[in-house]
């Protein structure tokens, strides 16, 4: 590589992947993102994600490191440590998993043998992979019994859960869901785990954010373990982050490192370290409050259009919306939106007739779109559309139209107002 490659930007060295991220920016500045777990990060996040941090192996903890010249990134390692606890008052904090997926792997690894019982939230009815479905390393490593969801309310049966618990006496007991709209009582889930000695471990990867900020029970003071990303409703890095009680910190640190991880992304510790600075900012409690304005505004709209929610409505970012009486499926009404600007995901729903990778919902989130500012006007405004794309799906000249006002309406929030990425060279 000539020193003129080395240092030149990605528009000079590889014309391919700009033009690809280029189209990226687009589709991200003129659609419409709804899906729930993802999120816009503040500019400073995206500078510290692509900084010379990138550069450096830092493996091990802060001062236990075993290479030279980390004396500074060890300081940006317990920049984000100190910053985690005192955002969500732990007791103990481990910056350095990866993934959502690697922090409850930690987890499990560091409390659970192999064959040994964990109960959690079936995956059909709002649960995620990573707390057992039968693909995943869970479901080959560990015998797991799922629970659910009542099917008169769709919200979490807790008689069921001590039921279960009492007959399989599990291991560790997994609260958290990747498509659940309800608040989740987690000091119901502690009384049960006390009461069958099991641990209790908490994937609050959704709603971190809105916990940061207020607007919903934090599991911490109940929980073991609490597991999250830091990508979605915290607006971070994509990473994650583990919570444990003091008892437990050797014994996470060790599983994490040098368990199941080599080597931490100090760039993407770094963004973490941006993250829970920007969280506990007053400006982020607003934000945490108008996420769920904007999801209740956007739920009551939907209803009053004729839609079904799974549970009647929402509590946080997300809710689930049954396309049963629509006459159109949750993979049909995915592509369809997708093709307007509107990006959401399929989803089942509790007691789906259909298959996964059809499903009878869609899964919709208001956390980008309220990072970009749309308040409960818009959610009503896009309300309007969904029910107008799915109404005339054959139509394509009202598609056309609805795709201009998506256009038009995702315009009018610009993302970044400067129009520019830390990686768009000048033209």
């Amino acid at each position: 590589m000539s020193g003129a490659d080395f240092e030149a930007s990605i528009g000079k060295v590889d014309g391919d992947l700009y033009g690809l991220m280029v189209r990226e920016q687009g589709r991200q500045r003129a659609g419409l993102e709804m899906i729930a777990s993802e999120n816009f990060v503040p500019r400073a996040i995206l500078e510290a994600q692509g900084s010379i941090l990138t550069n450096k192996y830092a493996e091990g903890y802060p001062h236990k490191k075993y290479y030279g010249g980390c004396e500074f990134v060890e300081e940006i390692e317990d920049l984000a440590i100190r910053r985690a606890k005192e955002l969500f008052g732990a007791e103990h904090a481990n910056v350095q998993p990866h993934s959502g997926t690697t922090a409850n792997m930690a987890v499990y690894f560091a409390v659970m043998k192999p064959g040994d019982t964990m109960l959690a939230m079936k995956l059909d009815q709002g649960g995620h992979l990573s707390h057992g479905h039968p693909l995943n390393f869970t479901g080959l490593i560990y015998n797991v019994v799922g629970y659910g969801v009542r099917p008169d309310t769709e919200t979490i049966d807790y008689d069921q859960v001590r039921q279960l618990a009492l007959e399989h006496r599990p291991r560790v007991i997994v609260a958290g869901a990747s498509a659940y709209p309800r608040f989740i009582d987690f000091e119901a889930f502690a009384r049960i785990a006390q009461e069958v000695g099991a641990v209790l471990m908490v994937d609050m990867a959704h709603i971190a954010g809105l916990v940061a900020g207020g607007v919903h029970p934090s599991p911490v003071p109940h929980a073991d373990f609490v597991t999250t990303t830091t990508h979605k409703t915290l607006r971070g890095p994509r990473g994650a982050l583990v919570l444990c009680r003091s008892q437990y910190a050797a014994q996470l640190d060790r599983t994490v490192f040098p368990g199941i991880q080599g080597g931490p992304l100090v760039h993407v510790m770094a963004g973490k370290a941006v993250c829970f600075h920007l969280a506990m900012r007053e400006d982020f409690k607003e934000y945490a409050r108008n996420v769920v304005l904007n999801a209740k505004a956007l739920a009551e709209a939907l209803m009053d259009r004729g839609f079904r929610l799974v549970s009647g409505g929402t509590d946080n970012h997300l809710l689930l919306v049954d396309l049963r009486s629509k006459g159109i499926t949750g993979k049909e009404a995915e592509v369809l939106l997708d093709r307007i600007g509107i990006a959401c995901n399929k989803n089942m729903i509790p007691f789906d007739p259909e298959k996964p990778m059809v499903a009878s919902g869609i899964r919709l989130g208001t956390a980008a779109l309220t990072t970009r500012g749309l308040g409960p006007v818009e959610m009503r405004t896009i309300a309007e559309i969904i029910d107008r794309a799915i109404a005339l799906r054959d139509n394509h000249q009202e598609l056309e139209r609805l795709a201009g006002q998506v256009r038009e309406m995702s315009l009018a929030f610009p993302l970044y107002t400067s129009m520019r990425e830390p990686w768009v060279e000048a033209r």
